[in-house]
């Protein structure tokens, strides 16, 4: 994969002089074109060999372009912040919003061939992280982000020269450190895990563009040259068909399913419901205060019909917390920043740090629901999120969350007294909206939609459990069970 950059590919200083002041115009062009559109964001990753002019390239793209509309993320030791969280968390809070370009010093690459080189992962554990990454680079492809990857190549001779070079120079010495002698002296397995990497993740939709990078002027004008055909290109043929990863949907023949198969008549007496409250609030309490679970953390996700007492059984778990230790996170319509930005983002954001817990009042799962109900969104983009949603979810659960799922079903009849009952009550109509009695009309669609979401996104790393809702002491209970259950086989 690297031999071609091995050609010793050069640019005359002249010609390179002559072809300079036209790029940087048809940059700025394009640059302006994109932020006047609005219509996709575009991510450019600059990886490749130490002293092959990373930094170098970064300052020329600041040079050439309108820097108030170009950002660059220097991609070092996570902070603290940053390792509470999954592996992806630093890179999500880093994704540009549609109209801006994002320049990435550093990415998700480099920690795996970095670990592999030195030893710390095994050969499978890099195939892994290569199939996430392209997974993930996939659903930025589909969500209007432009991924454009540049590895810059230079020879072990060419590198010991420029590594040479910029240490006897008083003026550049400081850029050269220890770290990049000791890559040097590992250069033939750094090559060797790199080319593996690349060759695993250059895919249609994000391709590795490998550079030479002995000549300056060379890389330069040919970084520049790509980054405006690929921008020019998406602007004047802006048509992305998704690509669906997902087997058809397929409707039960005789129309039963999991949720139209409950037993809703379920129920417990007050003396039961008072008795458990008190056992198990007070068990999660002990158990979120462990020592243990400071390893941890919680994400909790309530779905469920309308009416169906979501915001009850929170309160019934917030009881039992210290307020310090949880959020609570109502999900409404995406805000303008949030809709410019691929759909995960605005949850990525609120993935809660080690020892907290995260509940979410509604969630990700709307795409699947309400935007497909009331055509929000594409049929390819739903049908897909379904992966996407599994991939998230694993990616908490593999950075220590115990990722739990709460759908509370309750029987039409149930849904229509509770509606008319918070209609007559003057402290619950803001509980009533119009969207809800909407809704209702559709609520032989909306429990299709459901019961799929169940059969898809119900995994190992993270199950549905259906509550039986129609009596809330009875759902509020098992709801606590649960989570404490839960909880226990984890710590």
């Amino acid at each position: 994969m690297f031999e071609s950059a091995e050609l010793g590919h050069k640019i005359p200083k002249e010609t390179y002089e002559k072809e300079v002041p036209a790029l940087r115009e048809k940059l700025l062009d394009v640059q302006y074109d994109l932020l006047e559109k609005g219509s996709f964001s575009v991510v450019i990753i600059i990886g490749g060999v130490d002293g092959a002019g990373k930094g170098e390239t970064v300052n020329t793209l600041y040079e050439w372009m309108d820097p108030r509309h170009l950002t660059t993320n220097a991609i070092e030791t996570p902070t603290q912040d940053e390792a509470e969280r999954p592996y992806m968390y630093r890179f999500w809070q880093r994704l540009p919003p549609v109209g801006k370009i994002s320049m990435f010093l550093g990415s998700w690459y480099t920690d795996p061939i970095v670990d592999r080189t030195y030893g710390r992962i095994k050969g499978a554990d890099l195939d892994r992280s290569m199939e996430e990454i392209a997974r993930f680079e996939r659903m930025l492809t589909n969500e209007r982000v432009l991924v454009l990857k540049f590895w810059l190549h230079v020879s072990k001779r060419d590198q010991k020269k420029r590594l040479t070079k910029l240490a006897r120079d008083p003026r550049t010495a400081w850029r050269v450190t220890p770290t990049d002698w000791e890559h040097f002296e590992m250069y033939n397995r750094f090559r060797r895990i790199s080319e593996r990497a690349l060759r695993e993740s250059s895919t249609g939709e994000a391709p590795w563009y490998v550079i030479e990078s002995s000549n300056d002027e060379y890389r330069k004008l040919s970084i520049g040259s790509i980054i405006h055909d690929a921008i020019r290109k998406r602007l004047d043929d802006p048509v992305m068909n998704a690509v669906v990863h997902a087997p058809p949907l397929v409707r039960s023949m005789d129309g039963v399913h999991v949720l139209n198969a409950l037993d809703l008549d379920k129920k417990i007496d007050k003396a039961t419901y008072d008795a458990d409250l008190e056992k198990y609030q007070g068990k999660l309490n002990l158990m979120l205060r462990s020592t243990k679970f400071q390893r941890r953390n919680i994400v909790a996700v309530f779905e469920g019909s309308d009416a169906a007492g979501k915001g009850g059984a929170i309160r019934r778990i917030t009881g039992a917390l210290d307020a310090r230790q949880y959020r609570v996170i109502p999900i409404a319509a995406p805000t303008d920043e949030e809709k410019a930005r691929p759909y995960l983002w605005r949850f990525w954001r609120n993935v809660p740090r080690k020892g907290k817990v995260a509940i979410f009042d509604r969630s990700w799962y709307g795409r699947v629901l309400v935007e497909r109900i009331e055509g929000y969104c594409d049929e390819d983009d739903w049908m897909r999120a379904y992966g996407e949603i599994n991939d998230f979810e694993e990616s908490m659960r593999h950075s220590g969350a115990i990722v739990m799922k709460f759908w509370l079903q309750i029987s039409p009849e149930e849904q229509l007294r509770r509606f008319e009952e918070r209609s007559k009550t003057a402290f619950k109509r803001f509980k009533i909206t119009e969207d809800d009695w909407r809704n209702r009309d559709k609520w032989d669609a909306y429990q299709l939609a459901a019961a799929q979401m169940i059969d898809r996104t119900s995994t190992d790393s993270a199950p549905w459990t259906i509550v039986e809702a129609n009596d809330k002491r009875y759902s509020r209970i098992k709801i606590l069970r649960t989570l404490c259950e839960k909880v226990e086989a984890h710590l």
